[in-house]
Formats: structure tokens, sequence, C-alpha cells
């Protein structure tokens, strides 16, 4: 039975839970719900899985975070991403994982403190193969890079992946689960015993479970149910560079904390990204454009620390380069939220993500978990209760893109 499809118009349709949005979020919680065995329904407004905000990222992860319950959903979602076969049962299915390490840089000779003590900070919470690297021992280990770094951070088993290839692999392995696509969420109805039903301009999916997993558009769907998200977004950007000889294809990930510029190889060329200052807060949008000069400027914050970039642009032509476009969503703290919204039964949280990717699968678990109670709500740091509660962590990680 065909599981991603175009329903057509309906009157109405039950299931045990409805997921809305179908980025990598979405689909992994879809994913673990059907698991559960929960049945589950979709909906995602545009054409296809993982076409909005999951394909603008540059598909990495890491476990290079200092708060506790990131680096949590970190190192289980790695776990999920080295051993994603076994856990989906998809035998055989590749996700195309690459160990190729996150270098965080600095040249800075007051950050290099900063450098050793967010090291420390991973080791405390449990990702104690980051290394700390002098500026020697990095250029001993990527001569190519600038003799101006003085520190970095390094974990060779952070790395990357297909996340089109992992969205499509949830969706395959949910058996319990349907994927409307084109299919557009517009209100949720409550009755005296929280969520009944999801709206859509197909027709009314009855419910008594709602995640809101919908990106950049979360808290559109959280006004549907009275909740203003204390959330906010932000457009990101990306470029892909063509292959190039000059392109080392053996380099880590490799962040700039100084202008906040980073760049990873892709099949022969790269992918690269920078945290513009300037870029402003948005509302939500469906199909975000992309600046014709973000790569001119992308590729000159890339080439401080990368100087062989200044080689490669002279080759340059305007085909050689792509630009996508997407958008963070911020929480205060910079985490997510999931679980269970206070006074709304029925409603989930799983949304407000910088990095997304990286975290999905865990993500997904937790939220099903929650549902399912395996999870207690007091075990969760990550519920939105936790701002009212006092217990949110200060930010601390490199590199949130956020201005």
């Amino acid at each position: 039975m065909r599981k991603i499809l175009t329903p057509d118009a309906f009157d109405q349709e039950t299931a045990d839970a409805v997921v809305i949005g179908g980025g990598i979020i979405g689909v992994a919680t879809a994913f673990w719900l059907s698991r559960a065995g929960f049945s589950t329904i979709l909906v995602e407004m545009r054409n296809g899985l993982s076409t909005l905000t999951t394909t603008a990222s540059i598909e990495s992860f890491r476990a290079q975070f200092t708060e506790p319950a990131m680096a949590a959903l970190a190192k289980e979602s790695i776990e999920v991403w080295e051993n994603f076969a076994q856990t989906t049962g998809l035998e055989g299915y590749e996700i195309d994982l690459h160990h190729g390490g996150y270098l965080f840089l600095t040249t800075e000779e007051n950050m290099v403190a900063d450098v050793k003590a967010t090291v420390e900070a991973y080791h405390k919470v449990g990702v104690t193969d980051s290394e700390y690297l002098s500026g020697g021992e990095i250029l001993n280990r990527w001569p190519w890079l600038s003799p101006e770094i003085k520190a970095g951070a390094f974990r060779a088993k952070d790395g990357w992946f297909s996340a089109h290839e992992v969205t499509q692999g949830f969706a395959r392995a949910a058996e319990k689960a349907r994927f409307y696509v084109r299919t557009r969420a517009t209100g949720i109805e409550t009755d005296n015993q929280g969520v009944c039903a999801v709206l859509t301009d197909r027709g009314r999916i009855n419910t008594r479970v709602v995640v809101n997993a919908a990106g950049p558009f979360a808290i559109n769907v959280g006004r549907w149910v009275g909740l203003d998200l204390p959330i906010y977004q932000m457009r990101r950007q990306r470029v892909f560079v063509a292959p190039h000889p000059k392109i080392p294809q053996n380099a880590p990930l490799i962040m700039d904390v100084d202008n906040e510029s980073y760049w990873r190889p892709e099949t022969g060329g790269a992918l690269l990204g920078w945290h513009d200052p300037d870029e402003q807060k948005s509302d939500p949008m469906e199909d975000p454009p992309g600046d014709w000069d973000f790569p001119a400027f992308t590729l000159e914050m890339c080439s401080r620390l990368s100087p062989f970039w200044r080689e490669v642009v002279d080759d340059l032509k305007q085909e050689d380069l792509s630009v996508y476009a997407g958008q963070y969503v911020h929480a205060p703290d910079d985490q997510p939220l999931i679980g269970p919204v206070a006074d709304i039964p029925g409603f989930y949280l799983n949304c407000a993500y910088w990095p997304g990717v990286m975290l999905s699968a865990a993500a997904g678990r937790w939220t099903c978990d929650l549902i399912t109670g395996k999870m207690k709500p007091e075990e969760n740091p990550l519920r939105l209760s936790r701002f009212e509660e006092g217990l949110a962590t200060p930010p601390g990680a490199f590199m949130r893109g956020r201005h």
C-alpha cells in the first residue's frame, strides 16, 4: 500500500495521532508513533516530505553540545544514524553516512580559554571524545588551513548524511502511518476532553493526539489552540559549490566561530553557510528566497580559515553555485520545545529547532515516549513549562545562528 499520497477530498477520517509537518522532525515522530502501535496520519502542505527547511540544511550531525538535553538528543540520534537499517528494519538501507568530523576554529587569542572550557563542558555532559587542539596540532592534521588559527575543538565521529534518505527511510518503515502531501492543515478542534480533530483543506481527521512539528509554521499551529509559543523564525541560507579539484574531500566540517561561517565537502564540491549578522527575524515563509550575492559573501567568510577557497573562486562560474534558503526557529534558550502542553490535553510539541536534522531521531522518540507515558512529563527537560519553572538551561553551544 502506498503511504505517501495526495488524498482525494474526504468527509472525515480517524487516526490515533496526527502529526502536522512533513519535515524530518515530523516524519521521525510519525515513525516512532507507528512503531508504538499508533495509527498515524502526517499532513504536509507541500508536494513532498522534507522539502522546506530540511532540504535547505547542510545535513550534518554533531554531539558537541554543552547543554545536557541537547547532548542527550544528539548522542541518541547519532546512535540511530549509525544503525539506521537495523533501527528501521530496512535491511541494507543506506543514508550516505560520513564520519568526517566537526572542527570548531578560532584565530582569536582571547578565545583559546573559551574553546578549552567548552571542550571540558562537552566532557561533563558525556561527549568525552571531543578534543581540544592547539593551532600547531590543527595545522599538522590539516595543513591547508590558515596558520593564524590559535585553537579548535574536534570530534572525529561527528559528520553528515543524506537527510532525504533518512526522511524517506523513516516514512517507508512507519508501517501504521500514512503521509498526506499537498494537504494543508487549517485548524485544530477541541472539546471538553482536549483536542478532537485536525481540519485540513481535504477534510477532517478525528484524533485525540496532535503533534505540532510544523517547523517555521509551528507558531501558527500553536495559535489554533490559543497558544502563543515563545519562538521566532530567522532565514538561513546555504550554498552548493560544484566539484573542484582544490576542495579537499577528506576535510571535516569546518566551523569558524569568529565569523560564524562553515563548510564541508560534498560529492567533489562543498556545502557552505554563514550566519549573516544582518539577517532579521521573519514571518514563517513557504518559499524563503535565497540572495544572489550570498555566495560571494559566504565564500569570502570561509576563505578566512580555508585560504584555498580564494583559488577556487577564481575558477567559478555562476552555474557552479546554487543557493537554498530555509528558516531556523529559536526558543528563548535556543533549545527545542518537546512534549505536552498544560491545559490542552492531547496537544504535543516537537518544534523550535535550529539543529533539527541532527536531533530528529531522538526528538521523535522522546515525543512518542511522552505520548505513550514511557517518559513522564517531569523527566522531560525540554517541556514548554521550563521557562515558567526557571529550569531553562543557558545556551552554550557554538554556532547557534542567533543574533
